[in-house]
């Protein structure tokens, strides 16, 4: 069996702020080209986690390495390479969605073509849009553009499908393993189980600074069923969001 390349190496990784434990220690590989889940309820550790491999927040002790590079002498190498969802927060209300990948673009030192940058998460009619103006869904894909800006190797998405509608979700996995399909390597963060169940290889559980389990999602139902656990309903084939989209259609809506 061919030998996966691990792409981001986090060892015994701990962060601390003042006497609270925010990480406890966790290791765990990331292999190229895989969708990998970090998930776990709010404050478990899991965004800390990510922000230090993003070079975005100090460790206080262990190790982290992102395609060879570790952070703690190439922190400049790790950000080229690299891809992170801004959130909201991040962009300038006011100007247009051109005006922002143009102004990304250079804070990247890259040529980039705005109106191929839009056709890549459907929102090349909104070119002259102002963010602001944007729905939610139009908000997300876009901040998904501007992840791709630099051609990064590993793209980082934090809870990518929140508060969106039935379509923009499913168009959004779409997108997001259209983006692993092109050999890019994707980090996501997600309160949604069967988002991850769908789109992950493998996920890793945190729960108080700690990986409580990491293995692939089928591996983990089967032991969980084999253990004995019955659902109080009947599985069925399909569930009600399927019927939904079913009856309603996946393509993009205009205000989504």
């Amino acid at each position: 069996m061919e030998k996966r390349k691990v792409i981001i190496s986090v060892k015994n990784l701990v962060k601390k702020y003042d006497d609270f434990v925010a990480v406890k220690g966790i290791s765990f590989d990331v292999y190229e080209n895989e969708i990998f889940g970090l998930l776990g309820p709010n404050g478990a550790g899991k965004t800390t986690t990510l922000e230090i491999i993003e070079t975005l927040r100090k460790k206080t002790s262990g190790e982290v390495f992102v395609d060879g590079h570790s952070i703690d002498q190439d922190t400049n190498k790790i950000k080229r390479i690299i891809g992170v969802q801004l959130q909201a927060a991040g962009y300038y209300p006011n100007l247009n969605l051109i005006e922002l990948l143009e102004l990304f673009s250079g804070l990247y030192d890259v040529t980039i073509d705005p109106m191929e940058m839009l056709a890549k998460v459907n929102l090349q009619d909104k070119a002259k849009a102002k963010y602001k103006a944007l729905s939610g869904g139009q908000k997300q894909r876009f901040s998904i553009a501007t992840t791709l800006i630099n051609s990064p190797k590993i793209v980082f998405l934090d809870e990518p499908t929140t508060g969106l509608d039935p379509q923009a979700r499913r168009n959004l996995w779409d997108m997001i393993n259209e983006i692993r399909s092109n050999g890019t390597t994707v980090v996501i963060t997600t309160h949604y189980m069967d988002e991850a169940e769908q789109l992950c290889d493998r996920v890793a559980f945190v729960e108080h600074g700690e990986i409580i389990v990491l293995d692939t999602p089928d591996a983990l139902i089967d032991n969980l069923v084999n253990s004995g656990f019955e659902r109080k309903k009947e599985v069925k084939k399909a569930n009600l969001e399927d019927v939904f989209i079913n009856l309603t259609g996946k393509e993009w809506r205009a205000d989504n």
